[in-house]
């Protein structure tokens, strides 16, 4: 059984592959009545798209998204909005090698151990390229929640992470890494132009704040939004690890530190940490929605690599073509989007339960 939805009142599916002439996105359960035009989707899209600078894969795709149903005169019907990307600069020649052998870190052999088969060309459905359907649906889902802020950047490539004291909002823009340290982006240049001239690649975290969830979004045990937001976020291609709040670095903590402190405020309590990334027993607290996502680097790279063959034979690989020295840049869109998807869902399930 192949998996292809997420999410349980607005439910999203993905569909499409790398190298096919489109792929896309149906959104069900959004709400009717919500001003929604292809412009409002557009600039989403804008920023996750390929080949805006040497840091990224140089292939040309524009992007472009269709609404094919589910709005009426710009608004929203409450019926499933199909949302359409065309491919068209797919070069599938780059990969006749790929067809001869599986790229290591790749889903190419977990593919055939499967389905018995793969699409190699660009790797089918475990590309990246999948996700310029998510970030679409992302957009939908924003509609959803306008009370809620979400903002994605950077925090760290090839292990070089950012300086929180130099943290701009206004610096995320002005860069090609979605990075809000200027200091930061300016080392990273480098960084990743070391590796993408070797024919290499480097691993990223993203980290990404949602701030105006009310307190009381979620549930406790089998529908945390944590336990979601972690789901949502390893079903992102490349990424190997999420962290709410302190993560891991929590499990290092004594219970006094690791405490949100609490103290009255005008509107409920007024805390004086967030520790816990603003998600209490599964339950959204008020406090800002914070999700740390590491990426792998990019598996498809230009260095020679051992590998086998279909048939089980020894042998190295060096995948040709356009790929990303750092995948997890233009993952910060599809974060956003996830977050996006996530709370918009669980607004939906609050207020189906609760009023």
């Amino acid at each position: 059984m192949s998996i292809n939805t997420f999410g349980r009142l607005l439910r999203f599916t993905t569909w499409g592959e790398s190298h096919g002439p489109a792929l896309g996105a149906v959104v069900d359960g959004c709400p009717p009545g919500l001003a929604l035009s292809e412009a409002d989707l557009q600039p989403y899209l804008d920023a996750r798209r390929p080949g805006q600078s040497k840091f990224t894969t140089q292939r040309q795709e524009p992007d472009a998204v269709r609404i094919l149903s589910g709005t009426f005169e710009g608004q929203t019907t409450g019926t499933p909005i199909s949302l359409m990307i065309e491919n068209v600069d797919q070069r599938s020649k780059d990969y006749s090698e790929v067809a001869k052998a599986y790229r290591p870190g790749h889903a190419d052999y977990a593919y055939d151990a499967k389905y018995g088969l793969r699409d190699y060309r660009g790797g089918g459905r475990s590309s990246a390229r999948e996700t310029a359907a998510r970030v679409a649906a992302g957009g939908v889902a924003r509609l959803v929640i306008p009370e809620v802020s979400i903002l994605g950047y950077v925090s760290e490539i090839g292990g070089d992470r950012i300086d929180n004291a130099n943290f701009d909002e206004s610096e995320i823009g002005r860069n090609p890494f979605f990075c809000p340290d200027p200091s930061a982006a300016t080392r990273w240049e480098k960084i990743v132009d070391e590796a993408r001239l070797s024919g290499s690649s480097v691993g990223a975290v993203v980290e990404c704040i949602a701030t105006g969830v009310p307190a009381g979004w979620g549930a406790p045990l089998y529908g945390k939004l944590d336990a979601d937001l972690a789901a949502a976020m390893m079903s992102i291609n490349a990424v190997k690890g999420v962290e709410i709040g302190d993560g891991f670095a929590a499990a290092r903590l004594t219970g006094e530190q690791n405490a949100d402190r609490m103290r009255p405020g005008a509107d409920g309590p007024a805390f004086l940490n967030n520790h816990a990334g603003g998600i209490a027993g599964g339950i959204a607290t008020g406090q800002p929605v914070v999700v740390r996502v590491a990426f792998k680097p990019t598996s498809s790279i230009l260095t020679p690599v051992e590998t086998i063959t279909p048939s089980g034979e020894a042998t190295e690989i060096q995948t040709k073509g356009r790929h990303d020295p750092c995948v997890g840049i233009r993952g910060t869109p599809v974060v956003e989007a996830m977050m996006a998807l996530v709370l918009a869902d669980h607004k939906l399930l609050h207020r189906g339960q609760c009023g």
